[in-house]
């Protein structure tokens, strides 16, 4: 197998290759090539851009990214390696400089081709509060990528989540920045450690569109912007060491990102020193002057994206190839900016070992893409995510009489997974593939979770029609039953085609369709239900919350998804996931952030409630814990770091996780500041009666915000600290005084909380 670990990058190699190539030998060098055929859409207004030209005309002067190669159609691995690694050995053979492309893929949850392991969904990441498992499935991904000659990996997302009726959220980790920006850099530095370049989406704002609708312009002010949005990439620049960015679609106070120096060069480059590749998201060059109107044609969008730091068109050369050709030669764009782009394209290939590459090796004979390990991987993470919402005593569930299993995501493959998905992303385009994978729905698992209960089944309606032809028979079913597992939720797909997903935006919360009708019809027979929510996105379930004997949440739990959530109704899985993002009321309060000031909160200054039906960081478990005795340093100077500490004791009867979450109030600002931040978590594990002593050291800089001068500071000040089972439940606290002068933050400052666990005794 070629090799392509990370190699240092030899001085002027690249300058050297760049020196003697033609202008056209150096666009190639900075777009990709997308074979493609009609109706393969998995990706936005893919139709208005045609390859002109087949692989073989397209790559006379070398090529820069082959896009999708694995990812765009059900193919076999193995024979779609023979085909790459002969096409790569034509780029180096037949082209005057010899240069392999550089390989790109989606990976959000998991290597995005057929038969390949598919893992939760981001969302589900946040809520399992688990950074060496996000790690470690990183890993996982990037072993199967390097194995079948893929060099960058397109994820993880970093959009702090703003408004859970936009369609992407699914794809999100956290509405906390920090859940975002750990557990991203811990999937960044899992999927790099196997040579592979993570790609950070979608730099910067995308999720912070108006109305949550797709592509829709950014009002946040540039203080939401640095105190929220920014830092998850931050993170995973200077500490992950993200060979990639992609640079977002949106425009932000009327200036498209992609045509923004501002972001791409001044910032990201001149401040946070990174010297990776910006992609282009697909088409984004294109938009500037199709949807943005900022660019007169793609000429000058070209141009523009250029000059702001865009060094790669994808998914092809639209803009790029003869449009920045011409505006080259007609002196509208400075050839130095394509050589600047050229050169970042080459040093990273260079980096990948790409330069020495020759492919006279055999490709990959025989591939396991989804091997025992990656089920393990993803079988655990799915189990940590599941998030008991309510329970009054119901579950689990008690193994024998009658079961109903009800709804439209019981008994469909399709409802365990996500948007980018291959089975949601991809084999939706291609009716009578198979998956490729095996998986157990919801109501197979659980058949076989509960083989001395007799279980019945029966969808009652589909996701998103107003079909109730099916209700009297679920009701007949669930009358009959002691127990009726109702499963309800979302169908993720593209634009449009789905509830939730990229271009599924939505104008309410309530449950797509005739869902809660079927919830209502089922309950009004007086058997207790079991609501389990297969979703995208948190819904607004107040309702559900008070009426069912229990409500459990899943974010898209993946190929193990099923018997993860069968584990919990059964008990075999004590649940242990925790609300990564609040659970809303209403559509009618959002955008909400549970890391609002005082004033957007519920309060006597309106009529109308703010607070979310449950909070951030919320989650049951079938045990009890208890956080006690909260002890912290008195005093810490502005530039130091906070040393606290808790006991925290498993009171219950059984062995289980908690996620124990430190947070914290600064009470006076020179601007305003949250309620409650999260400024520390970990995942412990405890045997009945157990205790341990979690330790947090944290540094000041958590608390850090830009102040009215817009400089990263850290003011002196009280603050409070607590630590309790979500963000507005302070079971234990204590006070903490920074001392000394306003703290000027740099880029240097320290970004993470270091946490240990020591047995009480």
């Amino acid at each position: 197998m070629t090799e392509l670990l990370t190699v240092p990058a030899r001085a002027g190699r690249a300058q050297d290759l760049l020196s003697q190539m033609t202008l056209e030998e150096k666009l190639a060098q900075i777009v990709g090539f997308w074979e493609k055929e009609d109706g393969e859409a998995v990706a936005p207004l893919q139709g208005e851009f045609t390859a002109e030209h087949g692989l073989a005309d397209a790559v006379r002067h070398g090529l820069g990214h082959l896009t999708r190669v694995y990812g765009t159609r059900p193919v076999d691995a193995v024979e779609r390696a023979q085909w790459l690694w002969a096409q790569q050995r034509s780029l180096v053979r037949d082209t005057r400089l010899g240069i392999p492309a550089l390989v790109h893929e989606e990976c959000l949850t998991g290597l995005s081709a057929w038969r390949a392991a598919t893992f939760p969904t981001p969302l589900a990441w946040g809520a399992s509060f688990d950074p060496d498992l996000v790690t470690r499935m990183g890993a996982s991904i990037g072993e199967s990528m390097r194995t079948l000659g893929i060099h960058q990996g397109l994820a993880p997302v970093l959009d702090v989540i703003r408004d859970p009726r936009w369609g992407r959220v699914d794809e999100c980790i956290s509405e906390d920045p920090y859940v975002v920006g750990t557990l991203g850099t811990c999937y960044v530095r899992g999927l790099q450690s196997a040579g592979v370049h993570a790609t950070l989406k979608h730099f910067v704002g995308y999720s912070g569109s108006q109305s949550g609708r797709n592509f829709a312009p950014v009002h946040a002010g540039p203080r939401e912007v640095a105190d929220v949005l920014l830092p998850p990439f931050e993170m995973a620049v200077l500490d992950g060491g993200a060979r990639s960015v992609m640079s977002s679609y949106i425009e932000i106070d009327g200036v498209p990102v992609a045509a923004d120096p501002t972001i791409l060069t001044d910032l990201l480059r001149d401040r946070w020193g990174f010297e990776g590749t910006v992609v282009a998201d697909y088409f984004g060059v294109a938009f500037l002057h199709l949807l943005h109107g900022t660019a007169a044609d793609a000429g000058d969008a070209a141009g523009q994206a250029l000059a702001a730091g865009v060094d790669i068109e994808l998914p092809t050369g639209d803009a790029y190839l003869e449009p920045l050709a011409a505006a080259v030669r007609s002196g509208r764009v400075d050839e130095a900016l394509v050589d600047r782009a050229v050169l970042r394209a080459l040093r990273q290939k260079e980096e990948l070992g790409l330069l020495d590459a020759t492919f006279d090796d055999a490709p990959p004979t025989a591939v396991d893409l989804d091997t025992p390990e990656h089920r393990r991987i993803a079988g655990r993470l799915a189990q940590e995510s599941v998030i008991l919402l309510s329970n009054d005593g119901t579950l689990p569930l008690r193994g024998g009489g009658q079961v109903a299993v009800i709804g439209p995501n019981a008994d469909r493959a399709e409802a365990l997974f996500g948007c980018y998905s291959f089975l949601n992303h991809v084999i939706a385009h291609h009716p009578g593939v198979e998956a490729g994978i095996k998986i157990l729905t919801v109501r197979e698992a659980l058949t076989a979770e509960l083989p001395a209960a007799s279980v019945q089944w029966a969808p009652g309606c589909a996701v998103d029609d107003d079909d109730r032809s099916g209700f009297d028979e679920a009701v007949r079913v669930a009358a009959a039953a002691d127990v009726a597992v109702l499963v309800v939720g979302d169908h993720a797909a593209l634009f449009g085609r789905g509830t939730v997903g990229e271009g599924c935006d939505r104008d309410d919360l309530e449950l797509p369709g005739v869902q809660r009708e079927l919830v209502e019809a089922v309950l009004a027979t007086g058997t207790p239900v079991v609501l389990v929510l297969l979703t995208g996105r948190p819904y607004a379930v107040d309702w559900a919350l008070e009426r069912c004997a229990a409500v459990v949440q899943t974010f898209f739990p993946g190929e193990e998804g099923g018997p993860a959530v069968a584990g919990v109704l059964s008990g075999r899985v004590n649940p242990s996931g925790h609300l990564p993002v609040s659970l809303p009321r209403s559509a009618g309060a959002q955008p909400f952030s549970y890391l609002h000031p005082a004033l957007g909160g519920d309060g006597d200054v309106t009529n109308l409630r703010s607070t979310p039906a449950l909070p951030f960081g919320h989650g049951l478990s079938y045990t009890t814990f208890a956080h006690e005795h909260l002890a912290a340093d008195e005093r810490v100077p502005t530039d130091g770091r906070i040393g606290a500490r808790v006991r925290v004791t498993n009171t219950g009867d059984l062995a289980g996780d908690d996620v124990v979450q430190l947070y914290a109030r600064d009470l006076v600002g020179s601007v305003t500041r949250p309620v409650a931040q999260l400024v520390g978590y970990r995942r412990v594990s405890l045997e009945p009666g157990e205790s341990v002593v979690v330790s947090f050291e944290v540094p000041t800089t958590r608390l850090a915000f830009s102040g009215r001068d817009m400089t990263r500071i850290v003011e002196p000040g009280e603050v409070d600290l607590w630590v309790g089972p979500s963000c507005d439940a302070y079971e234990t606290r204590t006070r903490v005084t920074l001392t000394g002068p306003v703290h000027p933050v740099g880029i240097d400052a320290d970004r993470w909380t270091t946490v240990t666990v020591e047995s009480a005794g």
